[in-house]
């Protein structure tokens, strides 16, 4: 799989796909209405996949991972709040527990994928054209081992 796109990454799509299911479970009910949590939970839910595209979008590794570094800690934000919405029966437990521990998984691929970009030997396409191929290479190369861990 080549990436030549921030909607290639599979973490970005996994936060994409999050974003989605927090966006459902606030649309109904009781939580619809406390407009506090539920606009947080959004934003930061949003935040995360922003923030993954931003980083991606900036060519360099020392940026990117700063980007992640924000991304991941909104993950931990919306778990946070995901608790607020269980304690106040907002939404069904199990349910909650479940999103929590997706938003666990993606916080381990982001924590993953920066510590890949930390020690690669590419530094970035402001030296070179953009999404050159050894870019690419190492990017795939990453996706791999992500879904080995995962």
């Amino acid at each position: 799989m080549s990436v030549k796109y921030f909607e290639d990454l599979s973490v970005w799509k996994l936060s994409r796909e999050l974003t989605n299911r927090v966006y459902k479970i606030t649309a109904n009910g009781r939580f619809s209405r406390d407009f506090g949590l539920r606009d947080q939970i959004r934003r930061a839910s949003v935040s995360i996949m922003s923030n993954i595209a931003e980083g991606f979008e900036r060519g360099g590794n020392q940026e990117f991972v700063q980007f992640l570094s924000i991304a991941k800690g909104s993950c931990g934000e919306v778990r946070s709040q995901l608790y607020v919405a269980i304690d106040q029966n907002y939404i069904d437990k199990k349910e909650g527990e479940q999103l929590i521990e997706d938003f666990k998984r993606l916080s381990i691929m982001i924590n993953n994928f920066m510590e890949y970009l930390k020690s690669s030997t590419f530094k970035g396409t402001k030296y070179k054209k953009p999404l050159v191929k050894s870019m690419k290479e190492e990017v795939e190369k990453l996706l791999k081992e992500l879904n080995k861990t995962v």
